[in-house]
């Protein structure tokens, strides 16, 4: 599978939110590793007080993601989950209700489940791949709903543009995490979203150095209320970070190509694989909304979800076997990384609702990385050789000859 960058994107990737510095002609934004800015007079300063309200830094990342999203300057954070709870509790008081796809990152259900829902606030965790589900959900108190899409980890679709319209017929907002995929290939914004939501842990900086979020939006008003809400609760990004996060960037239409690519080249070899049970990725055509990825993604991503015959014993043996794959949380980074959602990712979404989400105990995803997909390949390949399942195919196959 091939596809192309829109060549804006890539110059705005490498460009946006910098100038070459007027006092030294430096091309790269320094790192103002300061807490505190001087100030003019009383009243008077140069846009900068205190790093926990705003830095120079912190505001070139956000200027950057703004040209990538196509929206006002982003609002960015020290974590992705301080960028999804400063949304909820800037959109949401108590007796309030949120409808949240039903398959979502494990740290969302455990805020709302664990945290919010002390103070009041109501959440629904409901299939949105179903718009009259969704629709059927909506309550006279329903301020916001929260999508993932693709879904982690089952890649499971909403289509956004529906829900957009459901939520805004309720007078409700609509917020995306978009991490998957990322404007360059989901341009949420475009699809009706108010509020484009983003770890950029993951492929915005791509290479396992920070941990961060952002929130995207065309709402001044709205903007200025998230900006508030992080200076109080203290969840800004560190200067660092956010440099290190431009850095990442600048290649990020590259290095989602090649994502791209070399997942798509593993989900086609684990379909045709023996021991392979079930592959979950949107670029195959046995993608069940392989048709509403072709219309909604331009290019469907690095993620790929399966699960191999023999049960949980068996993927757990594969995850224990592979040698070149890092056995490892995180995706979208330069390296290949395997995981075992049950027990990392969403080991704290109780069991029922993991397994009502289609989350089983043997399912394994893995975050296809930059280096050869053969070697991806291979790795896998031994790893699934040492399955008593395969001995059993391979006996099989003889038997029948």
């Amino acid at each position: 599978m091939s596809f192309e960058i829109d060549p804006r994107l890539s110059t705005r990737a490498v460009r946006g939110g910098s100038s070459p510095d007027p006092a030294t002609g430096a091309l790269l934004t320094p790192i103002y590793q300061s807490t505190t800015f001087l100030q003019e007079a009383v009243g008077r300063h140069k846009g900068f007080t205190y790093s926990r309200a705003a830095n120079p830094s912190v505001d070139q990342l956000e200027r950057a993601l703004g040209e990538i999203e196509g929206s006002l300057p982003a609002v960015c954070f020290s974590t992705g989950m301080a960028a999804i709870t400063t949304l909820f509790l800037t959109l949401l008081e108590s007796g309030d209700h949120v409808i949240v796809s039903d398959v979502v990152y494990g740290g969302t259900v455990r805020l709302l489940q664990r945290v919010l829902n002390k103070y009041g606030i109501a959440a629904s965790f409901v299939d949105t791949s179903d718009p009259q589900a969704a629709e059927a959900a909506i309550m006279p108190k329903t301020k916001l709903v929260f999508i993932e899409t693709p879904a982690n980890p089952t890649l499971k679709l909403t289509d956004v543009s529906a829900i957009a319209l459901i939520a805004h017929k309720a007078g409700a907002l609509l917020a995306v995490d978009n991490t998957f995929l990322t404007s360059i290939l989901q341009p949420v914004l475009d699809q009706g979203t108010d509020i484009s939501v983003l770890s950029t842990t993951k492929y915005i900086e791509g290479h396992n150095s920070t941990v961060g979020g952002s929130l995207a939006l065309r709402d001044s008003t709205l903007t200025e209320k998230l900006r508030f809400v992080r200076k109080t609760l203290g969840c800004i990004q560190s200067p660092l970070e956010s440099w290190l996060t431009v850095r990442g960037l600048k290649t990020l239409p590259l290095r989602l190509k090649a994502h791209c690519e070399n997942a798509h080249q593993v989900a086609k070899w684990l379909e045709a694989h023996p021991v392979v049970s079930r592959v979950l990725y949107p670029g195959l055509p046995s993608f069940p909304q392989h048709e509403l990825a072709l219309r909604q993604h331009k290019a469907h991503g690095g993620l790929v979800s399966f699960e191999v015959k023999g049960g949980v014993d068996a993927g757990i043996d594969v995850m224990n076997r592979v040698k070149f794959c890092y056995l490892a949380e995180n995706l979208g980074a330069a390296e290949t990384l395997i995981t075992h959602p049950a027990s990392m990712t969403h080991g704290d979404v109780p069991v029922e609702q993991r397994a009502a989400a289609g989350i089983t105990d043997g399912l394994i995803r893995l975050s296809v990385g930059l280096e050869d997909p053969q070697d991806v390949i291979a790795d896998l390949q031994q790893a699934f050789a040492a399955l008593p399942v395969a001995e059993q195919e391979k006996e099989a196959k003889c038997a029948s000859r």
